[in-house]
């Protein structure tokens, strides 16, 4: 049967299992969107393509699946590849299509003519053009084989106009995309064991709730402490006695020196990059001075910066699964209650909020958000420092519920609410933003009310670039330069767009200003006036100037 390119594309999405997929339309693609029209495939249509792509890559790390989105040409694509970062550093399973212009004209410096292999060529895993009708299912199904095989990321396939505008007669590709998994050996265990001061480190992507209770499980059979990578506190549950912490920007110093003291880390799925070692400085790559188990779905990243003393090539969720089971028959005899306690009550300390200036505290806002939020509740965040408070006091309860890029992202956050609140329609979903940090995308508002999205935005405005004027006020104390912002009406922007608007001016109003927001049933932001003296936990602007 003939079918034009679009056609056959949204066909063989279909056959992969895509649900959903994030575009900014473009006359480059639209026999994919006629493909789209009555595919049984929601078009979730954005304002940006950056916006886009970080849902496309949202969906990819809440559900594990392949995020897809949709852009056009040279300008679709540069704007969608500030997702496609966040989806490599991420290590996220994602594809962007890119219309791309009649490949009849190439190499002619034709409107919007972009080279894509070149452009994507250090982002993205594989990037390809599909210049025949008929090899579209090959080209497909290989894209979705690439994002999810190994360490997970993105695919960027370009799509000339006329291919797909073009018909074909060719049978959708109809086998399964799988992503196989590694054996473990009991020797790790063995190794892990004979250490006087361990630390498992568990970080990386497409974990699972099962896989969360299994290093629960793994850390209770072996007794030793658990601590997650940068923006991974959701694989565990923060409240068991063996979670030690994550290791983030805001590292607990006594968290630090533990790493530094340990004898053995075992490390599941991370890759302990410059985040989780504070630019090397707690490990040093040339000279760690213990011992490194590793696990990873890729064998590139083994031994890529540490030499491993013992390593196996295999996917977290496998891997941890496959540890806790040998952990429990191999009837292991638990001995550093007291190194894992002190790690546990080191926690504890961290988390217990410290008064930061101004009449409203953030600490006291995610204390709130913490205590009074369902067990499931989802919290995205962008980057800046407004995410130090969340980070430090948020105690994550189930895996998938912490949306945030290690990339370091600004803009991120909401995007990702948006695409939590469709796929989890009936769960609270909170974006934590700084007033920078939204100010990126927050013209997505318009595709949060469109599409029914309701997610809480919670913005923290305090007129500037946190995070830059932090580090600013260390180098240059006093010379304020380019880290100010003029910002708009917060409240009357939601209204505008057709949302819920509140001002929070004092701490005492917030629990009231959350549940109108929430009771509005639809996209809503509370704007939180942060003193300017708030820099970061701990830390005051004057400070920080040495006043």
């Amino acid at each position: 049967m003939l079918r034009h390119g679009g056609k056959i594309l949204s066909d063989q999405l279909g056959k992969l299992g895509v649900r959903r997929v994030f575009s900014v339309p473009g006359e480059s693609f639209l026999a994919a969107l006629d493909g789209l029209y009555d595919s049984g495939i929601d078009n979730v249509v954005c304002r940006q393509e950056g916006g886009a792509a970080m849902m496309a890559e949202a969906y990819g790390k809440m559900t594990g699946d392949v995020g897809v989105c949709f852009v056009t040409r040279g300008p679709g694509a540069c704007n969608a590849s500030a997702g496609v970062h966040v989806a490599m550093q991420d290590s996220t399973p994602m594809v962007l299509f890119v219309g791309q212009i009649d490949n009849r004209q190439t190499d002619r410096e034709t409107f919007q003519e972009v080279d894509y292999r070149a452009m994507f060529g250090g982002l993205a895993k594989w990037t390809a053009q599909v210049d025949d009708t008929d090899r579209l299912p090959e080209y497909i199904a290989r894209a979705f084989r690439v994002a999810k095989a190994g360490r997970p990321g993105p695919v960027v396939l370009a799509l000339p106009e006329n291919m797909l505008s073009a018909e074909a007669d060719v049978p959708d590709f109809t086998g399964q995309v799988t992503q196989g998994a590694g054996r473990i050996g009991p020797d790790i265990l063995t190794a892990l064991m004979s250490a006087d001061r361990p630390l498992i480190v568990a970080g990386g992507s497409q974990w699972s709730v099962a896989a969360a209770g299994a290093l629960a499980n793994l850390s209770e059979a072996t007794g030793a402490p658990v601590v997650t990578s940068f923006r991974r506190q959701d694989y565990m549950d923060n409240r068991h006695s063996h979670f030690a912490g994550d290791l983030n920007v805001g590292v607990n110093p006594k968290l630090a020196q533990r790493v530094r003291d340990a004898d053995c880390l075992l490390l599941i799925g991370t890759r302990f990059g410059d985040i989780e070692t504070q630019g090397y400085t707690l490990v040093d790559p040339a000279n760690p001075q213990k011992t490194i188990l590793h696990i990873h779905a890729d064998a590139n990243e083994i031994g890529r910066v540490y030499g491993a003393d013992l390593s196996y090539v295999c996917d977290a969720v496998s891997a941890v699964a496959q540890l806790a089971i040998m952990a429990a028959t191999m009837e292991l005899q638990p001995q550093w209650d007291a190194w894992r306690k002190a790690a546990r009550a080191d926690y504890e300390a961290w988390i217990t909020p410290l008064e930061s200036p101004g009449a409203v505290k953030q600490e006291q806002v995610i204390k709130w958000l913490s205590d009074n939020l369902d067990d499931s509740a989802i919290l995205t965040n962008g980057a800046g420092n407004y995410a130090v408070w969340l980070h430090r006091y948020f105690v994550y309860k189930q895996h998938g519920t912490q949306l945030a890029p290690t990339s370091g992202s600004m803009g991120y956050g909401f995007p990702a609410a948006i695409s939590a609140s469709l796929e989890h329609p009936d769960r609270d979903v909170i974006c934590l933003a700084g007033d920078g940090c939204f100010q990126m995308t927050c013209n997505e508002m318009s595709t949060a009310v469109q599409h029914g999205a309701k997610p809480i935005v919670i913005v923290m405005d305090n007129g500037r670039y946190g995070t830059i004027r932090m580090h600013q006020e260390k180098h240059y104390p006093g010379r304020v330069s380019g880290t100010m912002l003029a910002n708009p009406d917060f409240v009357a922007l939601a209204k505008a767009y057709g949302g819920h608007g509140e001002l929070v001016t004092d701490g005492a109003q917030f629990a009231d200003a959350f549940a109108r927001a929430k009771a509005s049933g639809t996209v809503a932001i509370i704007a939180c006036k942060i003193d300017e003296e708030a820099l970061a936990t701990g830390a005051t602007l004057s400070a920080v100037r040495g006043f």
